[in-house]
């Protein structure tokens, strides 16, 4: 322990995992601690079944109906990753996809008037559907031919547009979409938690509608993917990547003080030793005195032992509850998945709902959520406070991340690492050089 580090990492939670993979792929000498016996931290899944009752301290064990413990793999933070989004981009280039195999998640749906409806995943999907009405559907059609066709380095896409200043809502209104197309297009496409988009300038959400549309292209059923075993999968995949250039890991380490010289850090002290280090990387529950809150999450994971109504017996899905449709200012999130994905004991389903909390009691603002799955056979409600830095890390060169917020997917995590990496190395995340490395370690012939 007592040895001299490029980077210490404490906490094992993706963007942990996946910042120590690419700095040990990239030359450095990196050691990963955590306090917790596992890995993970708050994106971790909980087995057996019995452990997350302990968890959520419930007086009583699983009855036996909920099959064998061994079976279930519980994500504490629901999340589906993008088919083409960055973090798939980051599996791939760094070939963590050899630890993991992944599902499509087989559709996702929007609450309009209280009932769920299939978010069109195809031409014929969307001239079906009971979304909207046979005008809207060849003026949605319309703009969702601008968006595939739109290039931003291409100004005869552009149809009159301007994407570094005209608004999104000003883009709906050259197209006429009426205000049920624009929550959907705006939260189950673009996938915001709120309206503050509507009045930037529409190039983001133009790219983010573009994202949806080429991950739902590549597979068909839905832009999602799920891996395997869970969730906690992802941060040991890389886990493993790290100690595959030379990483060093030590679980069950606590940490008693990062030691700091001159206003920068030097080391991090555990059971009286001291590692030197020239940059630390934490979670924001390792330096509560450089976080401040920025809010609060409610997840309340939920047993089932039925698919959810209306959604075509889906052994995975999504759905979303676009925050207009219930009188809020964020949307609320609910991830499906089932024994089909090796986390529950056969013919049993988890359904995990989510969303930012806006008033003194978040469990009545998820109930309009927690009344498309009954009836529910087991619920654990978990609060946890958001925590995001307060220092960036240029003096310091101590660089925390950002708590897990409650999109339902990886995107705002991978923005996270790709900032951090910035701040630390002060040059972008560049994909291709992360895939040029690799071909350097296992050859072409592998990819």
């Amino acid at each position: 322990m007592d040895e001299e580090y490029d980077v210490i990492v404490l906490g094992t939670g993706l963007t942990e995992c996946i910042l120590s993979g690419i700095m040990s792929v990239n030359g450095k000498k990196v050691l990963h601690m955590d306090r917790n016996p596992y890995y993970g931290g708050e994106s971790s899944s909980i087995t057996p079944l019995e452990e997350l009752y302990k968890r959520f301290e419930l007086p009583d064990s699983p009855p036996e109906s909920m099959g064998r413990g061994r079976d279930w793999n519980v994500d504490l933070i629901p999340k589906f990753l993008m088919a083409n989004g960055q973090l798939v981009k980051m599996l791939l280039y760094t070939e963590v996809t050899r630890y993991l195999d992944f599902k499509v998640v087989e559709g996702s749906f929007v609450y309009k008037g209280g009932k769920i409806y299939k978010v069109p995943s195809t031409e014929t999907e969307a001239l079906a559907s009971n979304l909207m009405g046979m005008f809207e559907k060849r003026r949605f059609r319309k703009f969702l031919v601008f968006v595939a066709n739109f290039d931003e380095n291409d100004p005869k896409t552009f149809e009159g547009v301007d994407p570094k200043v005209t608004t999104m809502r000003d883009v709906y209104k050259k197209f006429d979409l009426g205000q049920d197309v624009i929550d959907f297009t705006g939260h189950a496409l673009a996938l915001y938690r709120t309206d503050d988009y509507l009045d930037v300038p529409c190039l983001e959400t133009i790219n983010r509608i573009k994202l949806y549309s080429e991950s739902l292209a590549r597979y068909g059923k839905s832009p999602y993917l799920y891996p395997l075993y869970g969730l906690g999968e992802l941060p040991q995949g890389f886990a493993r990547l790290s100690a595959i250039y030379g990483g060093t890991y030590m679980l069950n380490k606590p940490v008693e003080e990062i030691v700091m010289e001159d206003g920068h850090v030097v080391g991090v002290k555990s059971e009286g030793e001291v590692a030197r280090c020239k940059q630390l990387i934490c979670d924001p529950s390792y330096i509560q005195d450089r976080v401040r809150k920025a809010g609060q999450v409610i997840r309340v994971i939920c047993i089932l032992s039925h698919p959810i109504k209306n959604t075509n017996d889906a052994n995975s899905c999504q759905i979303i509850i676009p925050q207009n449709q219930v009188n809020r200012k964020s949307d609320i999130y609910v991830c499906m998945i089932s024994y089909a994905h090796n986390v529950a004991a056969q013919g049993k389903y988890i359904a995990i709902v989510s969303t930012t909390v806006e008033t003194s009691e978040p469990e009545a603002e998820i109930e309009p959520a927690l009344e498309l799955l009954e009836p529910i056979d087991q619920k654990f409600v978990s609060l946890s406070d958001l925590y995001e830095p307060t220092d960036d890390g240029t003096e310091s060169q101590i660089f925390t991340s950002s708590a897990y917020d409650a999109t339902t997917h990886f995107e705002t995590t991978c923005n996270d690492i790709k900032d951090i990496y910035k701040r630390m190395t002060g040059s972008d995340f560049d994909f291709e050089n992360m895939k040029r490395k690799q071909n350097d370690v296992f050859g072409e012939d592998e990819q």
